[in-house]
């Protein structure tokens, strides 16, 4: 993946003005298409032409992450247009460094925009920490435990300034996908970056899931791209069966570089994310980041244009029980994909395929 220091784009999605306001009634966020907008008339409706500022900062620059900003920007480009308002974005990426994160938030502040969206959880952290005094809206995206993250009071009442859309990841359905596909597996690697808050109660979840089973496991870990290969070539050497890593974006913006390492040596690896698929691995596990993006951008406009309370306003969570399994990794482990979609079909919701690619753009190229 091509990285760059910082990646600024100033947008101004809606720019029609003059379209005419005909939502049948005030609508309550969540993903209810069409539903948006208070009473055409009512006092609390934004005058035709509002301009709403919001400042987007993504965490690190990897396939799932990209997938949910460009996601937002484009349904706030539709919900703009429906309700003759329109949605001007500083997006910004600091490549996962704290310092410039933090001083894209000063600068978000400083240009006084009126909500700030915080794609995973590093990021709705250090939001959080920035605007509990000033109190300008919060909505995060991607965050897999926004209360042990202390976000949130709860996930029904956030409670403070801020809310969003969570990736939660249900680790035993992962595990359960590993030992159907094997259930002789000895021993299972895990591969993460232990700072990473996304990591910490999935890794946990699955030694309980493990050591219920009497089942071994051996951890690896990595901070940066050297350290990732170091980790993924000692699970190797480890001679696992199989390999887990949760939705992890440390892992994820070097996975392009590693996936091999598996696949050469006939080793699967279970993920937490679509992405990962994308980029080689065996299996993804979890949510629709696209469709996780949209309804983010429903909260965004619920808040701004509807005047809905982020304190009062649920966690919004999803059904993550797509599987996506890379068919030429498939392939390469010697596995028929047809026999393993049949056994992961019970154990799923869907069962899909995927090849491998940098973005998921390229597929669609």
């Amino acid at each position: 993946m091509k990285k760059t220091n910082l990646m600024k784009k100033t947008l101004t999605l809606a720019l029609s003005l003059a379209m005419t306001l005909s939502l049948a009634a005030c609508g309550g966020g969540n993903g209810n298409a069409g539903s948006f907008g208070p009473e055409p008339g009512s006092a609390q409706m934004p005058e035709p032409g509002t301009v709403f500022n919001i400042g987007i900062c993504n965490y690190v620059d990897d396939a799932s992450l990209n997938q949910i900003n460009e996601n937002i920007q484009a349904r706030l480009g539709e919900l703009g247009a429906k309700n003759g308002v329109s949605f001007n974005i500083d997006y910004e990426n600091p490549n996962g460094d704290p310092a410039v994160m933090s001083q894209i938030i000063a600068d978000f502040q400083a240009n006084k925009v009126d909500l700030m969206v915080g794609i995973a959880t590093p990021v709705a952290i250090a939001m959080q920490a920035a605007t509990e005094d000033s109190q300008i809206p919060v909505v995060f995206s991607a965050v897999s435990d926004p209360v042990s993250a202390e976000l949130v009071e709860s996930l029904e009442h956030p409670g403070g300034n801020i809310t969003g859309t969570s990736d939660y990841l249900d680790t035993n359905a992962i595990m359960d996908l590993i030992f159907a596909a094997n259930p002789d597996a000895k021993k299972i690697g895990f591969l993460y970056n232990v700072g990473q808050d996304a990591s910490a109660t999935p890794i946990t979840h699955a030694k309980e899931y493990l050591d219920a089973k009497g089942i071994a496991y051996v951890e690896r870990t990595g901070t940066n791209a050297a350290e990732v290969k170091q980790a993924a070539q000692a699970l190797v050497a480890d001679k696992v069966d199989a390999v887990f890593t949760p939705t992890d974006n440390t892992i994820m913006e070097f996975y392009l570089s590693i996936y091999e390492i598996f696949v050469d040596a006939k080793i699967p690896h279970y993920t937490g994310a679509d992405s990962f698929a994308l980029n080689g691995a065996f299996l993804g596990y979890g949510v629709d980041y696209a469709n996780l993006g949209r309804e983010t951008a429903d909260m965004i406009f619920d808040i701004l244009y509807n005047s809905a309370a982020p304190a009062s306003t649920a966690v919004k969570t999803f059904d993550n029980g797509t599987a996506t399994i890379n068919t030429e990794t498939c392939a390469a482990l010697d596995l028929d994909y047809d026999e393993i979609a049949a056994l992961f079909a019970p154990l799923c919701t869907k069962v899909q395929p995927i090849t491998t690619a940098e973005s998921f753009g390229d597929l669609q190229g």
